[in-house]
């Protein structure tokens, strides 16, 4: 039947051509045009994934990227910083970031480490603000065209990049630098830029109002801080300013109005990390999802019953299992996704 309808197909549209084809025929076009090409959009809820997910597998170019996200079914994502700057040409970096974001990450979320481990660490950051002062040089030298092409090389294979991530709007990164990003998410196709909550009013109104004058909206990341009016402040500073929301961490830090909030900040949500972790009377563990204790189901049926229209994006934290890799898990994630969306 595939292989008839396949040969139909070229008949009419190489014969007969598409006006006088088949009702069912009128689609051809787009058929061949999204043939073999990932959807993860599922009963109206665009599940999309940060690139971070794949940041255990070896090559992190812009090409492999593109591969882990069309192989795990994924047409829609977060973009960290990181390929789509070096296919610009960013100089390459000597830092160590799986060990960088592994100390980084034990130490807020308040764990000690070790004398050898606070030495390393320390050694990591010096690198890494020398390394900061090269990237800015570049940054100010930058052709967006190359992000241009980026964005057409994702495109062409069904993907599209809704929010950008790099390192630029931190308060150590000078105004030409948020700009410089904010420009090259414009460049990617993004409507959002994402970054770690500052935790600084003066710094979420100054990207508020640099993103107004950019047309680019911010969304801030939180972790275990997360609280139910912790957005409140940057909200009313700028319209440009928004939630990039995590769902996970918002258990995890032992919140139980999340569906109230989700309600009451839909419209400012630019995109929401998704992913099952634990309450703190259970550990507050990174579980394969439907283990833990994030409502999934309850949220992507309320985003799917409201319309609403921001992004359920897919974040791999939990442990890579023995045997597997992140493309797998991703894979097993958006898998849970359709189930619990059927």
């Amino acid at each position: 039947m595939n292989n008839r309808r396949s040969f139909l197909i070229k008949t009419a549209l190489g014969i007969v051509g598409v006006g006088v084809s088949p009702a069912w025929l009128q689609g051809a076009p787009a058929i061949i045009r999204n043939y073999n090409k990932p959807n993860s959009k599922i009963n109206g809820v665009q599940v999309g994934c940060i690139t971070y997910s794949f940041r255990s597998m070896a090559d992190q170019s812009a090409e492999a990227t593109l591969n882990y996200v069309t192989e795990s079914g994924i047409n829609a994502i977060e973009l960290m910083g990181g390929p789509a700057e070096s296919f610009a040409g960013m100089p390459e970096s000597t830092i160590d970031r799986r060990k960088f974001y592994q100390l980084m990450g034990k130490q807020r979320r308040g764990e000690t480490l070790s004398t050898d481990e606070t030495k390393e660490l320390a050694e990591l950051q010096k690198e890494s603000e020398a390394y900061g002062k090269l990237v800015s040089d570049w940054r100010s030298k930058t052709d967006f065209k190359a992000f241009e092409q980026f964005r057409k090389m994702y495109k062409d294979a069904g993907v599209s990049i809704y929010a950008f991530k790099p390192a630029a709007f931190g308060k150590g990164n000078s105004d030409a630098e948020i700009a410089y990003g904010m420009n090259a998410a414009k460049a990617l196709g993004a409507s959002h830029v994402t970054l770690e909550h500052p935790s600084d009013d003066a710094h979420t109104q100054k990207l508020g109002k640099m993103g107004e004058t950019h047309r680019m909206s911010v969304g801030y990341h939180g972790h275990e801080q997360q609280t139910f009016d912790f957005w409140d402040t940057a909200l009313a500073q700028s319209p440009a300013n928004g939630l990039n929301f995590d769902a996970g961490h918002y258990i995890a830090a032992g919140h139980t109005d999340i569906m109230e909030l989700l309600k009451k900040q839909h419209k400012r949500i630019l995109s929401m990390h998704t992913k099952d972790r634990q309450t703190p009377a259970n550990g507050k563990g990174n579980l394969p999802w439907g283990e833990g204790d994030t409502p999934l189901r309850e949220m992507l049926h309320l985003i799917r019953d409201e319309k609403f229209r921001f992004p359920a994006t897919i974040e791999l934290e939990y442990q890579v299992p023995e045997g597997s890799d992140a493309v797998k898990e991703v894979q097993n994630c958006l898998e849970h996704c359709r189930k619990l969306l059927v």
